[in-house]
Order: C-alpha cells, then sequence, then structure tokens
C-alpha cells in the first residue's frame, strides 16, 4: 500500500463515527418527511406524492451509502497496522 493509500484509509477510519451518525441522521429525516408527507396528504388530497416519493428515496439511498461507507472503515481498521 503506498503512502497516499494509506492516508486515506486512515482518514476514512477517522470519519468512521461521523459515517454511521450521517447515516442515523438521514433515516431520521426520512421517517419525518414519510410521516409530514402523509399529513398533508391525508389533510389535502391533492397533494402530489410522486416527486416527494423521489425525494425520500434519495434520502435513503444516502444513509445507505454512509452506511456502506461505515462498514468499509470497520473493514479498513482492521486491516491496517497499528500506527
Amino acid at each position: 500500500m503506498t503512502e497516499i493509500e494509506e492516508r486515506f484509509a486512515r482518514r476514512a477510519v477517522r470519519r468512521k463515527r461521523l459515517f454511521f451518525w450521517m447515516s442515523t441522521a438521514a433515516l431520521i429525516v426520512a421517517a419525518f418527511l414519510i410521516v409530514l408527507y402523509s399529513t398533508w396528504f391525508f389533510i389535502g388530497h391533492k397533494f402530489d406524492v410522486g416527486p416527494r416519493a423521489v425525494i425520500i428515496l434519495l434520502v435513503l439511498l444516502n444513509a445507505r451509502q454512509q452506511l456502506r461507507q461505515y462498514k468499509y472503515a470497520t473493514i479498513l481498521e482492521q486491516l491496517l497496522p497499528p500506527s
């Protein structure tokens, strides 16, 4: 592993908790949006759900990516030699 790659890996390991909390925050935001848009839909039936569903899907995909980065950082932490 080159020095640049090792620095990249160590930086990812340092940000491991950040990835986890960003994933959790995205799930909370998605849940809030689902509740909010559902309420708006049941109050006014002319409310268009399609574009809002896309926004929720994008937030959930972001949460999934952050969780994937957390898992990669966990694996890198185990593979890197102690500094």
